[in-house]
Formats: C-alpha cells, sequence, structure tokens
C-alpha cells in the first residue's frame, strides 16, 4: 500500500508541469494561426507579381504558374479559417472537437492543386494550336525568380513548423509552397531555353509537364487528407506512443492493449486497455490511470484526450506479471512480454499470448 503516495507524488509533479504545458499548448496554437496568416499573405503578393509577369511576356508557361497562385490563394484562405475552428475547444455538437477540419482544408488544398494542373495543360495546349508571340522575357524571369526564393523559403519554414504542432494543414501549405517554387525553377529554366533557342513551343511543353507534376502531387495531398478524414492508422504515431509507453512502464502496469489512436487534425485521441491487479482499491487505480495519461500528453505538443479502460488482473496473468511482492500470486513469473506495434494493438489481453508461447516452447 505504501505506493499510493509513491503514485500521488508523481501526479502532483506531473500536474504542475502540465500547466506549464498546458500554456505551451495554447501559444503553439497561436502560433499556428500566425503561421498561416503568413502564407495566406505571402501566397496574394506572390500571386500578384506572377500575373505582373505575365502580362509583361505573354508566356503561357508563367501564366501557369500565376493560375497555380491563385490555388495558393485559396487554399491558403481556407487553411486560415480550418486552423481558427480546429483550435475551438470541443462543445455539445462537437465533442472531439474541431481538429477534423484540417484533413478537410488539406484535401481542399490537394483538389485544387490538381484542377489546377488539369486547367494548365488546357490552356498550354490550347497556345500550342493558337501561338502567340513572347516579349520581354528576361524582366518577366526576374519577377519569377523572386517569387520561387520567397515561396520557398517561407513554404519550408511552414512546413517545419507544422511537423513540429502535427498540422495537417500548417504541412499541406509548406509542402505546396515549396512545390510552387520548384515547379517555378522547372519554368524559369524552361524559358531560359526559350529565350536562348527561340523555339516558342518549349513553353507550352514546359507547361504541359507542369500541370502533370501539379496533378501527381494534388492527388498525393488529397490522398493523405482522406486516410486523416477515414481514421487511417498512423504507424508512426502508433509506433512513438509504444515507445513511450515502453520507456516509463511500471511493473504493476501487467499489460496494455487495445491501443487506437484518431487524429483530430493536430489533436490526438488514444484508447487503450490497462491490466492493473485485482484487489487494489477505486483510487490507486484511478491514480495509476491518471498517471499513464499524464505520461502521454506530456510527450506531444498537440492536444490529447486519453480514455483508459481498465482490466483486472487474472491467475493466468501471473506468469508475465512484473510486480514484486504480490500477495495474491498464483504462479511464478516465468518471462516479460516485450511490448510492441504488433501486440499493443491487438484487443487481446497478454496474458493469453503468453500461455499461446508457453505452449509453444513446452511442445519443443
Amino acid at each position: 500500500m505504501t505506493a499510493v503516495p509513491a503514485f500521488k507524488s508523481l501526479i502532483l509533479h506531473a500536474q504542475v508541469y502540465e500547466r506549464g504545458h498546458f500554456f505551451v499548448k495554447a501559444m503553439s496554437l497561436s502560433k499556428k494561426q500566425q503561421l498561416i496568416w503568413l502564407s495566406f499573405g505571402v501566397s496574394v503578393v506572390l500571386m500578384l507579381l506572377k500575373f505582373v509577369a505575365w502580362w509583361l511576356t505573354g508566356s503561357s508557361a508563367i501564366l501557369s504558374d500565376a493560375l497555380e497562385s491563385i490555388v495558393n490563394v485559396l487554399a491558403s484562405g481556407f487553411a486560415t479559417y480550418s486552423v481558427y475552428l480546429a483550435s475551438q475547444p470541443s462543445d455539445l455538437n462537437h465533442p472531439y472537437g474541431h481538429g477534423k477540419i484540417e484533413f478537410f482544408s488539406a484535401g481542399l488544398e490537394g483538389v485544387l492543386i490538381l484542377l489546377a494542373g488539369i486547367f494548365i495543360i488546357i490552356q498550354a495546349i490550347r497556345q500550342w494550336i493558337y501561338p502567340e508571340p513572347l516579349q520581354e522575357l528576361d524582366t518577366g524571369m526576374l519577377l519569377v525568380a523572386i517569387t520561387m526564393v520567397v515561396n520557398y523559403a517561407v513554404g519550408y519554414y511552414v512546413q517545419k513548423e507544422g511537423e513540429k504542432q502535427s498540422s495537417p494543414s500548417l504541412i499541406a501549405d509548406g509542402k505546396h509552397l515549396q512545390l510552387d517554387a520548384f515547379s517555378t525553377l522547372i519554368l524559369l529554366f524552361g524559358i531560359g531555353l526559350v529565350l536562348l533557342s527561340g523555339f516558342l513551343w518549349l513553353d507550352r511543353l514546359i507547361s504541359i509537364v507542369f500541370g502533370v507534376i501539379l496533378i501527381f502531387n494534388g492527388f498525393q495531398i488529397a490522398r493523405k487528407s482522406a486516410a486523416g478524414l477515414m481514421d487511417e492508422a498512423d504507424d508512426a504515431t502508433v509506433k512513438r506512443v509504444v515507445e513511450i509507453l515502453k520507456e516509463h512502464r511500471k511493473e504493476y502496469w501487467i499489460d496494455i492493449h487495445n491501443l487506437r489512436i484518431q487524429h483530430y487534425g493536430a489533436d490526438l485521441h488514444i484508447d487503450c486497455h490497462l491490466t492493473l491487479p485485482y484487489y487494489w482499491d477505486l483510487e490507486k487505480v484511478h491514480t495509476a490511470v491518471h498517471e499513464v495519461e499524464a505520461i502521454i500528453d506530456l510527450e506531444f505538443n498537440s492536444r490529447v484526450e486519453v480514455f483508459i479502460h481498465v482490466d483486472p488482473c487474472l491467475p493466468a496473468c501471473c506468469h508475465h506479471c512484473q510486480l514484486k511482492n504480490c500477495p495474491v500470486r498464483q504462479y511464478p513469473c516465468m518471462k516479460e512480454i516485450k511490448w510492441n506495434r504488433e501486440n499493443l494493438v491487438l484487443n487481446q489481453k497478454h496474458f493469453l499470448l503468453a500461455l499461446d508461447e508457453n505452449k509453444a516452447d513446452n511442445q519443443q
């Protein structure tokens, strides 16, 4: 029974840390909004520059890049709203919060990129059939080069911050801006060839290649967003949680199973079953459960909601239970079950697995 004060001491320290951690999480929401506004503002300015470059040159390749920038502005605008909405607390109509709007935002961005690619190909084919003269390509190239550098720098920064905060909207927006920068680089190379060679058809060919790249990347972004909306298992996050539990594993955590993780935008909802000694009183069980919740929560920058179903241990658990000086132990501990991604996600108590392994060992 001396373990209870130790539990309470750990929880008191965790609660103090959690207050500071909650403040950090609140700050991260504000940072997300600042980043998305930065992305939106940059997209508007760069779009205007690209249209000026197209107006000066008449290049279909530059027009393609400018039209793709309209997608940047629309997507960043919706992402701005989605980040704001995702930051709102849960309510009676949305008990799990509003985080999934970020997946919808990223999916919309992917679809818009895909549609822009299709439109660019159609426009390039039209100008191939009905060609128009090009002019002032050097000035247009300079303006487009400026947009390329700014796009990549802002996109890289937004994506890295989005990865730190596990924000699908920021990650998609940052990747989109970087993709825009890379496609602009290809465009500049192509326009340079047109300027040197005088072959106007290269301008149209570059536009078609650019459109194909956009279609492919738009599909990839939309596919990942759909996976989030459909609650597809995120193997990287599951493995991270498994490693956290392994690192902080306690002897009285007899087993953890049926581990499930859902993403709500940047927020996480985690379910699992925890087996504890059957003779513990409710206060002690509650403290142990809160300990698990605190350990997981402190490892993530985003908001984490943990629901734990507690199972009482059974006599068969003794075969792998690591609890020392257990007053009701019926069998000696034969082996420790190593936790991994495979056995923690199964909806099956580990003592069954242990018995199966022991039977197989006895038969050999």
